[in-house]
């Protein structure tokens, strides 16, 4: 047993619990810079259209990322209650399905989206003024795909064993060479939109051979054996049905940003699209403390729910929930000040700026709940309960957001669309609270 293993056992609740989370948010707040410095620097050269075409390109690129995560995630829950339940060779057994699996999925996306790029985008709302950008980059981000699955995936896996600081280097390497040659692909070279593209391709593709080296060198406490490639039935099924949740909730919003994209070129044209592209921005950097929360959550809980320590399982669960309360809290407090101010940051367009700040400081009503919801998806992850796991992630996106965003705008236009998100959060944090409540009582008996 390696050492990192030993802590996820006996250390403090709140210490390890702050050990794991902080690296993990530092990580994901310096990777959310891949999209927010892209939007950034194509903000001030190619302008609102350019930032639209990312608008667009973004719901897809959360599919890349959610299949990633769909193998990284179920891959890594499994590891974690392995090794709490000292079952090694299941643990590097799943580990070599793993790098098998993103091998394969990688490949077969990269395929897919090249062939079929402008009629995805299209699908995805692009008008015929937007396509041209938005084909531009994803028609290169598609040549990263195979990266994403490493980085992402290696990287899930590295913290479920217990060692968030290295996973956290890795995505702080990764983003800092993506702000750095984003400004000399997109202004230096002036390679525009598809300078950007370029410079998050190399950065996906650092990250992906720093995690392949962890576990290549040694590094790891889960070792890598060729015989363990082999894929196998019961173990790719147990992956994608515990990851199924993360790949249902990043699906689940990239097609509600179909119907939310069409909503919004309807109702506000190509400047709305735009504006809700600054506006996933900002919110992507106040959310990321929050998942940096649920992934310094789940290798602690997975651990000791596969050891039956419930009490430590608890006490985990229910100090996050408190912790993402208060972080939700105080997003919700600075969206409502600085909205405008972050919204400069994107644009020069004064229209663009209010629009932007308008939808945000609607959008935000419910934000002190959102942490919460968070908090209970990965519970159900990290315990191996796919079915609640899977229900949570499409709960707000599908069952709750789809019906609010079809049927408001009918009445109020394009402020309809703005406002089904917080009446779609209502109905989805009182579901989610009775569930937890249920499941907070089974674990105390």
């Amino acid at each position: 047993m390696s050492g990192y293993h030993k802590r996820l056992e006996s250390e403090k609740i709140p210490k390890l619990l702050f050990q794991q989370s902080l690296p993990a948010t530092i990580g994901l707040l310096v990777m959310s810079l891949y999209n927010v410095a892209d939007t950034i620097f194509i903000g001030h050269s190619v302008g609102t259209l350019g930032i639209a075409g990312l608008a667009i390109a973004f719901p897809i690129q959360m599919i890349v990322m959610a299949l990633a995560q769909t193998v990284g995630i179920g891959s890594s829950s499994i590891i974690s209650r392995a090794l709490g339940s000292k079952d090694f060779k299941k643990a590097e057994r799943v580990l070599g399905n793993f790098f098998s699996l993103s091998m394969l999925s990688g490949l077969l996306l990269t395929i897919v989206g090249l062939l079929f790029t402008k009629p995805i985008l299209s699908l995805f709302g692009a008008t015929e003024t937007i396509l041209p950008y938005a084909a531009e980059y994803m028609s290169t981000i598609f040549l990263g795909t195979l990266f994403i699955f490493f980085a992402m995936g290696g990287n899930s896996i590295i913290r479920a064993e217990g060692n968030a600081k290295f996973a956290m280097m890795v995505m702080m390497m990764s983003a800092g060479v993506n702000v750095v040659l984003d400004p000399i692909f997109i202004f230096g070279l002036d390679m525009g939109i598809k300078g950007a593209a370029i410079a998050t391709v190399i950065a996906q593709f650092s990250a992906a051979a720093c995690a392949v080296y962890y576990f290549a060198t040694g590094r790891s406490g889960v070792y890598i054996h060729f015989k363990n490639l082999a894929l196998k039935l019961r173990t790719v099924k147990e992956i994608f049905a515990i990851g199924a949740a993360s790949l249902g909730r990043h699906v689940a919003g990239s097609a509600m940003a179909i119907v939310i994209n069409h909503s919004l070129a309807i109702y506000g044209g190509d400047i709305a699209i735009a504006a809700f592209g600054v506006v996933n921005r900002i919110f992507m950097i106040v959310m990321m403390p929050m998942f940096g929360l649920v992934q310094g959550l789940q290798p602690i809980l997975g651990y000791n729910y596969g050891a039956k320590d419930y009490g430590r399982a608890k006490h985990v669960t229910k100090l996050s929930m408190k912790v993402a309360t208060v972080m939700s809290m105080i997003g919700f407090v600075l969206l409502l000040i600085f909205a405008e101010v972050l919204a400069k940051v994107f644009s020069s367009d004064a229209e663009l700026i209010n629009l932007a700040t308008y939808a945000t400081r609607i959008i935000v009503i419910m934000l002190p709940f959102i942490g919460f919801q968070a908090i209970a998806g990965g519970y159900y992850q990290a315990i191996g309960k796919a079915g609640p796991a899977f229900f949570l992630s499409i709960l707000r996106q599908v069952l709750c957001l789809l019906p609010f965003v079809l049927i408001l705008p009918i009445f109020y236009d394009l402020n309809g669309v703005f406002f089904a998100f917080p009446a779609a959060d209502v109905v989805s944090v009182l579901i989610t609270a009775a569930m937890m409540q249920v499941e907070m009582k089974r674990l105390s008996v």
